[in-house]
């Protein structure tokens, strides 16, 4: 009669929680004593409640009596059904009443008023780290112990979380359940199909703060911002190198142990990481989907596309602080500025050559293998270079794209031209 009445008289002495049952006031009690009766006989587990026993049992049995009428899934909670239904409904009761967030159940509504309040009343004791919902806490907390009891049966690899070991399955299972429905593209994670989305409809809610940088996705939001503060907090054990993100360390530790994971099926070639592969890939497939808008040039990369694009706009916001050279992309700047240095990090290590490119020693190596690896289709010239080739093809096609401003004379390399335009300048002195 009590719940119709409202009427609570079982007061706890320890908190200002209420009762109308005494059997729910002795379970509420546990939570202070941290008593847990309750035991089970198969591992280590122990609850507070019988309830809680018998439900943790069927994790051992893989009973989930609890199934939907619209799919497949199943359950070992009623109330766990009765959420998942909501997402064939659509149904969200729960409402923000500070913004225009809804949600399914009401501790997700619970957790998203904290991102308003900002509170984060978890507290780590091993380190400043603070977090709004308990559960994150237990899962920092393990980055301490490093404690990874999520272990994949089919490889090594081990997780703290066990949706971070779901996730992982898909690497071996090669399922992309989250479908784009605005292209093909298909994804292991919602987030990641998330994310892509508004790579169509060009949204990017996370702005910058410090310049008009603005970004689709808090996280890189997060990793630009350390381009501003200089942040690198991700060292090297092996040498001084330090990295703004983990994975780019986990990268260069490859640098160290000479690992390549990523091989290409075609050819011999291996790389440390996907993306590399990916783009090796398609020298084979000879894919170019990055198209400029104002001439014919395509590319297999967006950010080739970008330098690319410099050369139509003239832009060049990389300057030298020693002299008023101006560079399109940061990297030619920091070889540039060896030019003033004098640095040649690239040593040979079979004659006293060194050089300010990677890309150079690999070059100059080749005068000593005479390694000429790429082949005219036409006649059977060979060169060490790419660059090499495509000038020696002109000679074939007869194409000359450089232009004399002054006279009609025309050439198929730009040095050409250069030594032509001295012919107008004596005759015409500037």
């Amino acid at each position: 009669m009590m719940s119709h009445t409202g009427e609570k008289p079982f007061q706890c002495e320890l908190c200002n929680a209420a009762f109308p049952c005494k059997s729910d006031f002795r379970r509420h009690m546990m939570t202070h004593t941290g008593e847990k009766p309750f035991q089970c006989n198969l591992c280590n587990a122990a609850f507070s409640q019988k309830a809680h026993l018998k439900c943790h049992m069927m994790t051992h049995t893989g009973e989930k009596p609890f199934q939907c009428d619209l799919c497949d899934a199943a359950f070992l909670r009623k109330p766990s059904l009765k959420r998942h239904m909501m997402t064939h409904t659509g149904e969200k009761p729960f409402q923000c009443d500070l913004c225009n967030a809804a949600f399914p159940v009401m501790s997700e509504l619970r957790r998203h008023k904290v991102t308003h309040t900002g509170e984060k009343p978890f507290q780590c004791d091993l380190c400043n780290a603070a977090f709004s919902q308990k559960s994150d806490l237990r899962r920092h907390f393990m980055t301490h112990t490093g404690e990874k009891p999520f272990q994949c049966d089919l490889c090594d690899a081990a997780f703290s979380q066990k949706n971070g070991l779901r996730h992982h399955m898909i690497t071996h299972t090669g399922e992309k359940p989250f479908q784009c429905e605005l292209c093909n593209s298909a994804f292991s994670k919602k987030c990641y199909l998330k994310h892509h989305v508004m790579a169509h409809i060009g949204e990017k809610p996370f702005q910058c703060e410090l310049c008009n940088s603005a970004f689709s996705q808090k996280s890189v939001l997060k990793r630009h911002m350390m381009t501003h503060t200089g942040e690198k907090p991700f060292q090297c054990d092996v040498c001084n190198a330090a990295f703004s993100q983990k994975g780019y360390l986990k990268y260069h530790k490859m640098t160290h142990t000479g690992e390549k994971p990523f091989q290409c099926d075609l050819c011999s070639t291996a790389f440390s990481q996907e993306c590399d592969l990916k783009r090796h890939m398609m020298t084979h497939t000879g894919e170019k989907p990055f198209q400029c808008e104002q001439c014919v040039a395509a590319f297999s990369l967006k950010s080739h596309l970008k330098r690319h694009m410099m050369t139509h706009t003239g832009e060049k916001p990389f300057n030298c602080n020693v002299c008023n050279a101006a560079f399109p992309r940061k990297s030619d700047l920091i070889h540039h500025m060896m030019t003033h240095t004098g640095e040649k990090p690239f040593n040979c290590n079979l004659c006293n050559a060194a050089f300010i490119r990677k890309s150079d020693l690999r070059q100059h190596m080749m005068t000593h293998t005479g390694e000429k690896p790429f082949q005219c289709d036409l006649c059977d010239a060979a060169f060490p270079q790419k660059g090499n080739l495509r000038k020696h093809m002109m000679t074939h096609t007869g194409e000359k794209p450089f232009h004399c401003d002054l006279c009609d004379t025309a050439f198929s390399q730009k040095s050409s031209l250069k030594r032509h335009m001295i012919i107008h300048t004596r005759e015409k002195p500037l």
